[in-house]
């Protein structure tokens, strides 16, 4: 028997993929000020649709939820019909896509939520860095903490975004644990500080992560349903990594096991950690779940065909590549140059520097 090819077909759970290439989650801050995507993206995402699985830019999940300025939504049913937009013109170039859905917690600014109140976290935490405003960038407010009562409630806002996932017309739900948002803030002992049944002990700790990843499954299904986590990310929010991260995303991954969800997308942190930490065995996580293991952290080409040849990840995801290189698969395959996209093109604007990448059959024309 051969060995897995990056560049074959592959299944992630019930969704079958072109090849073993995932686009990772890129804000693009381009929506307008409701949370609606512009129609630009429609043309955007299908550019990229030879991707084996689109993972589309993080999307709220609610106004509570919101926390950087331009990000779409997917709550409303005006943020369903622009989605749809989206869903079928990936669908028309033959690609398949999910939506990453995200509460950003205490990573927000008092004007960015409803009313001007105070963001909510585990626990009454102040993030450092900062978040785009309307206005710039500025420090996230102190947020206060959630009160027992209000979790189910935060729990509907996922059940809710899935189900507009599902009318959407995504082939799935990627929820977001990691880079410091909501659930990573409940996962990591150092920013829950909580004494009731969601803080405290490892168990309690994930109980909000895994609550949310059943009512997400329920909806969406299972077998289309994946979670995301960066157990050793440090940068969003400034937030410190857990004491003790092998346990605790040990702990978390068995229990998404458990589920039965489609896949695991780990972002495999190489950032130094102190004297006093161990580095991660990201390998554990990958053996202690059953399901797709997606990797993501500083793959090449040739790093990536080793990885799925090996089998240490059956899916590698590519993110700032895929910015200028909307034909990035057949570069990859082809072992073609790739174009660098300038950083002032990331963030905002119009079409310049978001549709207007050349493939390769422009660059040889």
């Amino acid at each position: 028997m051969s060995a897995p090819d990056l560049f074959a077909p592959t299944q992630i759970g019930a969704i079958w993929a072109a090849n073993s290439i995932a686009m990772a989650p890129l804000t693009r801050s381009r929506a307008d000020r409701l949370g609606n995507q512009t129609p630009l993206a429609a043309e955007y995402y299908r550019q990229r649709a030879s991707a084996g699985l689109m993972i589309t830019e993080a999307n709220d999940i609610s106004a509570q939820g919101h926390g950087f300025a331009w990000t779409p939504g997917i709550y409303t049913d005006a943020h369903v019909a622009a989605w749809r937009a989206v869903t079928e013109a990936v669908h028309g170039a033959g690609g398949k896509i999910v939506v990453q859905v995200m509460h950003v917690g205490r990573v927000s600014h008092h004007s960015l939520q409803q009313n001007g109140e105070a963001p909510v976290a585990p626990s009454a935490i102040q993030a450092g860095e900062f978040v785009m405003t309307e206005n710039g960038r500025i420090r996230p407010s102190m947020p206060r903490a959630l009160h027992v009562h209000e979790i189910p409630g935060v729990i509907d806002q996922y059940r809710n975004a899935a189900r507009k996932a599902k009318a959407a017309g995504f082939d799935g739900v990627e929820i977001h644990m990691g880079n410091g948002f909501l659930l990573d803030q409940f996962l990591r002992d150092s920013t829950n500080q909580r004494d009731d049944a969601y803080g405290g002990s490892i168990e309690n700790r994930v109980h909000l992560p895994v609550e949310v990843t059943m009512a997400v499954a329920e909806i969406i299904g299972a077998d289309r349903a994946g979670v995301r986590i960066s157990p050793v990310k440090t940068s969003i929010g400034n937030i410190p990594v857990d004491s003790d991260p092998q346990a605790t995303y040990g702990e978390l991954v068995e229990k998404l096991d458990a589920i039965g969800i489609a896949y695991i997308h780990v972002i495999e942190g190489r950032m130094p950690v102190g004297p006093e930490q161990k580095p991660l065995d990201f390998l554990a996580l990958r053996h202690a779940f059953g399901g797709a293991y997606i990797a993501n952290g500083d793959y090449g080409r040739s790093r990536a065909i080793e990885a799925i040849a090996s089998g240490s990840a059956d899916m590698i995801a590519f993110g700032k590549a895929f910015i200028g290189n909307p034909d990035l698969v057949e570069r990859l395959r082809g072992d073609a140059p790739l174009i660098e996209a300038p950083v002032e093109a990331y963030y905002g604007g119009g079409a310049k520097g978001y549709i207007d990448f050349p493939t390769l059959e422009v660059d040889a024309a």
